[in-house]
C-alpha cells in the first residue's frame, strides 16, 4: 500500500471559515504576534494570550470539517495516509483522518507551564488560576516562536517513507516545515495545491492552482 505524506498549513482550513491567523501586515487578529504567540508575551500580559486563545478556540467549535479534509480521510480507504499539519484545529480528525501530527501544537488542548508532559483536553475557556493537579497553571497547548517544535524530528522520519507527497495550503516559508518536503526520497511524486501558488511545476512536483477543496479532489483524479 503506497504512503501518501500530507503536508498541510492555514489554506487546508480557510473554506471552513477559519482565517488564517497572520495577516499581509504580520498582524494575528490585530496582535504583533509576538504580543500573543511567544513566551515574552505570555509572561508580560497572559490575560490577552488566553483571550486571544479562547476567541480562537470559541471559533472552531463553531466550525466544520471541508470537503478536502474529508476527501483525505476517504484516502485511507486505499493508501496509507499520514497528515503533518501547522494547524492547531481538529478537522482532519474530525473529518476521519486517523494518522495526525501536529507540528505546532493543539487548539483544543492545555499544558502544565511547569511540565510539558502535561497535556489536557479543552474546550472552554482558559483563565488565570486554570491549575494542573500540582497547582501550576495551565497555558495553550501552542508551540510558540521562540519554542522548540517537539514533532519535528517524528515528521522529518514520516517524510523519509513517502511513495507520494502533498502539500496543501501552506506558504512553504514557515520553518522548520517548509524543510519538511526536502525529506522525502528522491524521485517522490509531489504535488503542490494553492490558489496562489509561490513555485511552479519542476521534476517531480506538480503544481495545482486551486483552494484545498478543489485542488484535492483534482489531485484525487491524477492519482
Amino acid at each position: 500500500m503506497k504512503h501518501i505524506v500530507v503536508l498541510t498549513g492555514a489554506g487546508m482550513s480557510a473554506e471552513s471559515g477559519l482565517k488564517t491567523f497572520r495577516d499581509a501586515n504580520g498582524l494575528w487578529e490585530g496582535h504583533n504576534v509576538l504580543e500573543v504567540a511567544s513566551p515574552e508575551g505570555f509572561k508580560a500580559n497572559p490575560e490577552l494570550v488566553f483571550d486571544f486563545y479562547n476567541q480562537r478556540r470559541r471559533q472552531l467549535l463553531t466550525v466544520k470539517p471541508n470537503d478536502a479534509h474529508y476527501n483525505l480521510a476517504a484516502l485511507e480507504n486505499d493508501y496509507k495516509v499520514t497528515i503533518i499539519t501547522q494547524n492547531v484545529d481538529d478537522l482532519h480528525e474530525r473529518a476521519g483522518s486517523n494518522n495526525v501530527y501536529h507540528l505546532h501544537g493543539e487548539l483544543l488542548k492545555v499544558r502544565s507551564i511547569k511540565n510539558e508532559a502535561v497535556v489536557k483536553p479543552w474546550t472552554t475557556d482558559l483563565n488565570l488560576g486554570d491549575l494542573d493537579e500540582n497547582g501550576h497553571q495551565l497555558r495553550p497547548h501552542i508551540v510558540w516562536f521562540g519554542e522548540a517544535v517537539p514533532m519535528i524530528d517524528k515528521a522529518i522520519e514520516i517524510c523519509n517513507t513517502a511513495d507520494i507527497l502533498l502539500i496543501i495550503g501552506t506558504s512553504l516559508q514557515v520553518y522548520p516545515a517548509a524543510s519538511l518536503m526536502h525529506y522525502v526520497p528522491e524521485n517522490t511524486a509531489s504535488y503542490f495545491i494553492d490558489p496562489k501558488p509561490s513555485i511552479g511545476d519542476s521534476k517531480n512536483l506538480t503544481v495545482i492552482e486551486a483552494t484545498a477543496t478543489k485542488g484535492v479532489k483534482q489531485f484525487i483524479n491524477l492519482l
